[in-house]
This record gives structure tokens, sequence and C-alpha cells, in this order.
């Protein structure tokens, strides 16, 4: 375990393994490291010198009094900067959207891989009426479990084996430790703005990967993604939706690793 202070004072951990050109992996909502990559960790390992990030609020990092998004993207860009050389970066759902807006705080980033970030569209509301507010209620009544199928099952629209695959995995203790976190990046999310003329320069190769089975929301983010990034490409992964990386690590693998090795 390592570990970088944010401008803030905030201690962000991380947890390095194998070896290679740096690849700092951010996880989104509900997840946590590295756990949240146990089924990709060994192949990229063998490749990449990996970071696996706790954001704030999880695992070994610490938290602030009150949370701001912001303070995420500054997270990454102590964590990117610290490896002292060109780094990959790739962020998943929630952490696709704090990735991208990292990238416009350092000039350290030698590629880009950013899977379904939900961005909001004016006028378009992500989430049902009370939909935070119902998971505010389970978290207080203290059923974690409770937040966490909401979200996934009723949010996400993970389907039925996708989701039964997550509780299985090694990283369900460590999502169900982070619950508390959800209803506050959903409120931040919410209050974001996507404004495409803000990355008109963001020139670093960025690949954006979407699932083929993925919902509306998740496509829509994607492709306004595409047309905003100058330097971008999507690839779609047939019969996938928002966790590949568990139900098709092969699949994820192939085209997370090809991108980055590329000259």
């Amino acid at each position: 375990m390592e570990k970088v202070t944010s401008p803030d004072g905030t201690t962000i951990a991380y947890h390095r393994s194998g070896a290679g050109s740096p690849l700092v992996l951010i996880a989104g909502t509900g997840a946590a490291n590295p756990v949240a990559w146990t089924a990709v960790l060994p192949a990229l390992e063998k490749h990449h010198s990996v970071y696996a990030v706790d954001r704030r609020g999880r695992g070994e990092s610490g938290d602030a009094p009150t949370y701001a998004i912001e303070r995420e993207y500054e997270d990454i860009v102590a964590v990117v900067d610290s490896t002292g050389e060109s780094t990959n970066l790739l962020g998943h759902s929630f952490g696709g959207l704090l990735v991208l807006e990292a990238a416009l705080l350092t000039r350290n980033l030698r590629r880009l891989v950013i899977y379904e970030p939900w961005i909001p569209r004016q006028g378009v509301s992500m989430y049902p009426e009370g939909f935070i507010e119902r998971l505010e209620r389970l978290l207080d009544a203290g059923d974690r479990e409770g937040v966490l199928t909401t979200h996934y099952r009723e949010n996400v629209g993970m389907a039925a084996h996708e989701f039964e695959l997550m509780k299985s995995s090694l990283a369900w203790p460590e999502r169900l430790a982070t619950a508390h976190t959800l209803p506050r990046e959903m409120r931040a999310e919410e209050g974001y703005t996507f404004d495409a003329q803000r990355f008109k320069n963001l020139s670093v190769p960025t690949l954006l990967l979407l699932g083929g089975e993925s919902s509306d929301i998740e496509r829509a983010s994607t492709e306004a993604l595409g047309e905003a990034l100058p330097n971008s490409r999507i690839a779609v992964m047939p019969g996938q939706q928002h966790l590949a990386m568990y139900a098709a690590p092969d699949l994820f693998l192939r085209e997370v690793l090809a991108f980055l090795a590329a000259p």
C-alpha cells in the first residue's frame, strides 16, 4: 500500500503491483480497489505497473467533512503525477467521469480509457424521482445490501446473471463497505454540467468502451464523449453491459491491452 496527499490534505491510498508503464485504475460508484479489478488485474500486471486507487471514503484512503466532486479530480491527478512518467489512466462508470475531468488538470497522460461514464444530459434526470432519497433511507436503516441491490438492479439495469456474478465475487464485501458513498456521488453527478467545448483540445488518445447490450443512458453518454474528444474512438464489446471486467474479462482485456500497447 502506498499513499499520496491530495491538495486539500486528504490521504489517497493505492495498491501498486506489476511492472511496466504506469496504469492508474479508477473504479466507479460502489466499487473498491483492488478487488474491483480482480478478474483482469493479473493480465494488466504483466504489462503495466498498476496503481489501483482507493477513492476518498474507501479502503485505506481518507475523506473530508464535506464532499465535492472536484476534490476527486485532484486526487487522481495527485496519483498520476506521482508516477514521475507518462501515465495511462482508466476509469469505469462514475470513475470514467472523474478521469475525464482529471485529464484536463495534468499533462502527464499517455493514454486514456473510459468505460461507460454517466454524462448528464440537459433537462434529463439521471435518476428516477426520489431514487437518491430511497438510498439514503436504506442507509439510515443500516441496509447496505439494499442500497447496492437497488442501485445495480433498478438504476444501472444490470441483468440478473451479472448482478449475481458480482455478488459472488471477492469485491462484494468491499462494495458493501462503500455503500455510504453512493448517494453523495449520485448527487454530485446530477449537479455536473457537461460542456463539450471544454474538451475540444484534449488530444490524449482515448478509448471509449461500450457494452453492446448497455442501457440507452450509457450509450448516449459514450457517444457524446466520442463527439467531444478529438482523438477518441468507441469500442463496442458485443453482448456486454456495464461490467465486462467481471462478465467477459478476456474481451475487456483484449480491447484495453491492445489500445495501451499502441505506440
